[in-house]
C-alpha cells in the first residue's frame, strides 16, 4: 500500500517517513533510518529567524552534506516573508523538499504564534503557504495537527488551503495542540481530509508497530505514514513495517548481537558528527532507547550516564550487550 509514493518529482522507495524530532532526527539518525527502510527522513526543524542560524545547533541542522536524498528540511516561523527566505536558504544549502511546521505543540513555539498556534489563524496559514511555495522551485510539504483544540478541529479546512496553495503533500498528526500527547491519536479527521481533498496524505500519531501501521492506512486512506517516537532506539521499525505491509507476516525480533552492532554504528556516527564531547552526551539518550526492553536496562542507564569518553561508553555498551546475549543464549 505504501509503494509508489511520490512528493513532487521525487519517487520514494515507499511511503514510510521518519518524523522530524528536535534533538533526535539529526543526520546520523536520518541516514540510519533511511538505510533500514524509511523512504524519507525529515530533518529537525530550523527557525525562520536567520539571526539564530549561527548557533552550533543550527549550523549542524543546516548541514545536509552526505545525506541520503531527497533531503527534506523543515522550517518553523510565523512571518510569511521570513519563512520564504528560510525556504530559499535551505534550498541553497541542499534541501530538495521544504516542510512547513504547523504542528509543534511546544509552549515556547506557540508563544511565538508558530507551530500549531498557526492553526488558529487560517488567513495567516494561507499567506505563509503561498509565500513559501512561491519562493522555491522544489516541492513544499506541510505538517499539522488536527486543530488547536478538540472544539476547533479545522484540519480539513487547512488541507483545502494547502491544496489551493500548491502544497505537494500534507502530514497530519492525529491530535490537537491542547491534547499534547496525553490522549490517543484519532484518525477520523484524517479520513475526513482524505474524502475532501485530493492531496498526498501522510498519517502520523501512535504508529508503534506494523499492525498499527496497517490499521491506520486502512482507516484513513492515507498514502503514507510517518513514524516518530516509535523509531527511537528501534530504527528497524521501518523495515518491519515494510515487510508486514508487503507480506502480512510479522518479522521476528532481531538478535541482541545485531542490535549491539547497529547501536555501535550509530554511536560512531554521533561521535564523528558532534565531536567526542557532545557526541557522548547526545548518545546517552539513544543508548537508553536501544536498551529499554532489555533486562537490567535501568541500572545500566545510570552507569552509562556517568561515562564521558567514547571508548569507555562503547566498552560499557559492549559489556551490557554481552551479558544480555548470554542470557538470551541460556533462554534458547
Amino acid at each position: 500500500m505504501t509503494n509508489g509514493f511520490a512528493i513532487g518529482p521525487y519517487q520514494l522507495a515507499n511511503g514510510l517517513v521518519l518524523a522530524p524530532m528536535a534533538g533526535i532526527s539529526d543526520r546520523p539518525f536520518r541516514n540510519l533510518c533511511r538505510r533500514l527502510g524509511a523512504g524519507l527522513a525529515v530533518a529537525e526543524m530550523v527557525s525562520a529567524n536567520a539571526a539564530l542560524w549561527g548557533t552550533p545547533k543550527s549550523v549542524r541542522r543546516l548541514d545536509y552534506r552526505d545525506e541520503f536524498g531527497p533531503v527534506s528540511a523543515q522550517i518553523l516561523g510565523s512571518d510569511p516573508q521570513a519563512m520564504a527566505r528560510a525556504a530559499r536558504a535551505n534550498v541553497e544549502l541542499g534541501a530538495q523538499i521544504i516542510d512547513i511546521n504547523m504542528g509543534c505543540p511546544a509552549k515556547k513555539v506557540c508563544k511565538q504564534d508558530a507551530g500549531s498556534a498557526l492553526l488558529r489563524d487560517e488567513a495567516r496559514v494561507a499567506r505563509i503557504l503561498e509565500a513559501v511555495v512561491g519562493a522555491v522551485r522544489v516541492p513544499v510539504t506541510l505538517k499539522i495537527r488536527t486543530g488547536w483544540s478538540p472544539a476547533t478541529r479545522n484540519a480539513p479546512r487547512i488541507a483545502e488551503l494547502a491544496r489551493d496553495a500548491g502544497i505537494a503533500a500534507l502530514t497530519v498528526h492525529g491530535r490537537t495542540r491542547t491534547c499534547g500527547y496525553d490522549v490517543p491519536a484519532e484518525y477520523d479527521t484524517l479520513r475526513a481530509i482524505r474524502e475532501r481533498v485530493a492531496l498526498p496524505l501522510i498519517a502520523n500519531g501512535d504508529i508503534t508497530d506494523p499492525q498499527q501501521a496497517k490499521r491506520v492506512l486502512d482507516c484513513t486512506g492515507a498514502d503514507a505514514i510517518m513514524i516518530g517516537r516509535a523509531a527511537r532506539g528501534r530504527p528497524w521499525i521501518f523495515r518491519d513495517v515494510a515487510q508486514y505491509l508487503a507480506s502480512g507476516l510479522l518479522p521476528t525480533e532481531p538478535p541482541i548481537a545485531w542490535i549491539h552492532e547497529l547501536l555501535q554504528e550509530h554511536l560512531e556516527s554521533l561521535y564523528v558528527f558532534y565531536g567526542n564531547h557532545a557526541g557522548v552526551r547526545i548518545a546517552r539518550k539513544h543508548i537508553a532507547w536501544y536498551c529499554r526492553r532489555l533486562p537490567g536496562s535501568a541500572a545500566f542507564r545510570e552507569r552509562i550516564n556517568r561515562t564521558d569518553e567514547p571508548s569507555a561508553q562503547t566498552s560499557r555498551v559492549a559489556e551490557f550487550f554481552a551479558a544480555c546475549s548470554e542470557t538470551e543464549n541460556q533462554a534458547a
